[in-house]
This record gives structure tokens, C-alpha cells and sequence, in this order.
């Protein structure tokens, strides 16, 4: 009887283990990629991990020659807007921006300034902040 009670028991945590594993892993944020284009400057934004708190945003400019990139987020329907992060040029082109742009999860607007010899713009696109 007592070892029937240990079967069933380390069946039911195999279970659990399997059952939180496949949800942990369809909750799981996709990464974000995604181009945006304005008059001046086209970006492809890549956010490897879209998750609340601190996160690299990666933005690859394809037109346009941009000297500076930074970036802040927007929840309108929240009321929450998050002060803008420099990027650092990694190579030309290609810029990156550490920090605290998603403080919850949620539908958030990603504001991308950059400015260069063409001028000033901001691109904007929206993302799902997930966990």
C-alpha cells in the first residue's frame, strides 16, 4: 500500500513538472523585431527578452545616418512614460540601449529618437511586455 502512496506521488510531481514547464514556455515573451520607417531614418528595433525591468534594445538604422539613438517607452492607457535612454553606437549603424524601459507588463509604445546630418525624427513602435 505505502509503496502504491510513493508511485502515484512521484507521478503527480512528474506531472507538475511537465505542466509548468510547457506553461512557463508558452508565457514566455517572443522577441521583438520589428522595422519602423520614417521620412528621414528607417530602424529595425530587436529586444531579445521583452520582459518588465531592466532590458537591451538593440536598434539597427538601415536609411539614414544617424549620429545619436535613444529611446523611451509609453503605456497611454496606463498613464506611465519612462525617461529616454542614450544608446551607444557598437558599430555603425548599429546601437544599443541598456535600462529600465518596461516597468509592468503590457501593450507599450517604444519612442525612437535619432538624430544625425538629415535631422531630428522619432519612429515609434508598439510592443507586448509580457511575464
Amino acid at each position: 500500500m505505502i509503496r502504491r502512496w510513493h508511485v502515484l506521488a512521484a507521478a503527480t510531481l512528474v506531472v507538475a513538472a511537465v505542466a509548468l514547464f510547457v506553461v512557463g514556455r508558452s508565457t514566455a515573451a517572443e522577441p521583438v523585431d520589428v522595422t519602423t520607417t520614417g521620412t528621414r531614418y528607417a530602424a529595425t528595433v530587436l529586444i531579445a527578452d521583452p520582459a518588465p525591468g531592466r532590458v537591451t534594445v538593440e536598434i539597427k538604422v538601415s536609411k539614414g545616418d544617424a549620429d545619436t539613438v535613444a529611446v523611451s517607452a509609453v503605456m497611454a492607457e496606463m498613464g506611465h512614460s519612462t525617461p529616454e535612454i542614450s544608446a551607444t553606437e557598437r558599430e555603425p549603424g548599429r546601437f544599443v540601449a541598456v535600462g529600465e524601459l518596461f516597468p509592468m507588463s503590457g501593450v507599450w509604445e517604444l519612442a525612437i529618437r535619432l538624430d544625425g546630418p538629415a535631422g531630428e525624427e522619432q519612429l515609434a513602435v508598439k510592443t507586448l511586455i509580457t511575464r
